[in-house]
């Protein structure tokens, strides 16, 4: 086992010393980019795990067939188009995820005559890392074969050519190792907070957020708010500019965290959606939805940058650096009158309602009062009969809280609500769809 394979078991799985991983926990990642039979534009999920991976492909995925194929029936795709869609999905993320085109992409593949049986080790797993009794059948250890491609369009080449080891029984995994590579261990340690922690939790099998950012955004950071923040000397990264397809947790409705706006406000009108344990993915083909931030939108952004702990206000001390940042008129005299107007009782702080209604009154969103909406997810026990199917809905967003328009309490609705806090949901369906 090269040294350079073990450092990639140790990012993804954790140290062998420390006990690897169990062996029920590998199988469950051990599975392919596999199109459902009921929705040829969605990604099966056998068991749960691998959507740290999967739920990212589906969004960049979804992101291709709605919004750059001609054809309008978008749940429509014969089996070359799909292959066509997921291979160019796969390469879009691959490049993404590129430090430099001078180090090229590395694809990870299976040497020839040595392609698995599902439930055997993968490519780079050393046979002490899985806690396993199944030994491979053949004596020899199973062998990857790495290359280096120096053009985007021979990588997408070569993509499309592995469409089959791709949706073979460790596609998942290859891909994922490729992704790593191409990245740099090096440039992935230097991203993650805390190097040590591994991608994939030894103990419950779930990726991590920084495995989840590296697929998304192209860096393995390991937090959801929008640029750096100090704490405790300490340089924490989050998400540096706008992301194609957007992050929103149900974490955040319960105040563990606080999903910036690179995340919030996509290029496209797709949210992959986290709860505790699982990730699934709420789309809409409404583009008005994610148009350019509005300068309210930037303003309260740029409010909440010097408010990191999300209470509403600022001391007054910091309303001339926002008023900067936003390129108000700063003159001292001038924020002087302003600190007095918006806090005339003197208290010392400075509200973001009253900051905004002063500098960025009556403007309207642009946003329809409702659109058509669906949700994804993979895994076939949580979708009715066992069908993963999109779950087909109606979004109304209001501007405030409207009694006679109040839809089901759900785990779906709360995380959107994070987005959008009067959102309503009407499923076509007789139950919410499920988060989890």
């Amino acid at each position: 086992m090269s040294e350079l394979n073990k450092e990639v078991v140790d990012l993804v799985w954790g140290r062998t010393s420390d006990g690897g991983v169990s062996a029920s926990i590998f199988r469950r990642w051990t599975q392919g980019f596999v199109f459902s039979e009921y929705e040829p534009t969605a990604l099966e999920q056998f068991e749960g795990g691998p959507c740290a991976v999967i739920a990212p492909v589906q969004a960049f995925l979804l992101k291709n067939i709605l919004f750059n194929r001609e054809s309008s029936n978008w749940r429509q795709l014969p089996e070359e188009e799909q292959k066509t869609a997921l291979c160019s999905t796969l390469s879009e993320i691959l490049e993404s995820a590129c430090a430099s085109l001078s180090t090229g992409f590395c694809i990870v593949t299976w040497a020839k005559g040595h392609s698995p049986d599902t439930g055997k080790l993968t490519a780079t797993e050393p046979e002490s890392q899985v806690q396993t009794q199944d030994k491979p059948e053949s004596s020899k250890p199973l062998q990857e074969h790495k290359r280096t491609i120096l053009s985007a369009s021979d990588l997408r080449e070569e993509v499309l050519s592995l469409y089959h080891s791709w949706r073979g029984c460790c596609g998942v995994l290859l891909f994922l190792y490729s992704v790593i590579l191409t990245k740099g261990i090096e440039n992935i340690r230097n991203e993650i907070q805390d190097p040590t922690e591994p991608l994939i939790d030894p103990v419950h099998g779930h990726g991590s957020q920084s495995l989840v950012n590296l697929l998304v955004t192209g860096h393995a950071v390991s937090n959801v708010w929008d640029g750096d923040r100090e704490c405790s000397g300490m340089k924490l990264h989050g998400i540096h500019k706008q992301a194609s397809v957007g992050f929103l947790t149900l974490m955040e409705s319960l105040r563990y965290c606080k999903v910036g706006t690179f995340f919030k406000s996509p290029k496209f009108p797709i949210w992959i959606l986290g709860s505790e344990t699982h990730l699934s993915v709420f789309f809409t083909k409404e583009m008005s939805l994610v148009g350019p931030e509005s300068p309210s939108e930037q303003a309260r952004r740029v409010f909440q940058s010097f408010d990191p702990e999300d209470n509403g206000f600022i001391p007054e001390s910091l309303l001339e650096d926002v008023m900067k940042a936003l390129d108000l008129v700063s003159e001292p005299e001038y924020v002087s009158l302003v600190k007095t107007k918006l806090d005339p009782e003197n208290l010392g702080v400075i509200l973001l309602g009253p900051f905004l209604l002063e500098f960025f009154p009556d403007q309207d969103s642009g946003i329809p009062d409702s659109f058509p909406i669906y949700h994804y997810n993979g895994l076939k026990q949580s979708n009715y009969k066992e069908k993963v199917e999109y779950v087909e809905g109606t979004a109304l967003v209001l501007g405030f809280e409207d009694p006679m328009v109040r839809t089901d309490d759900t785990p779906v609705k709360r995380c959107l609500q994070t987005k959008w806090p009067y959102i309503e949901l009407l499923w076509t369906t007789d139950r919410s769809p499920s988060l989890n």
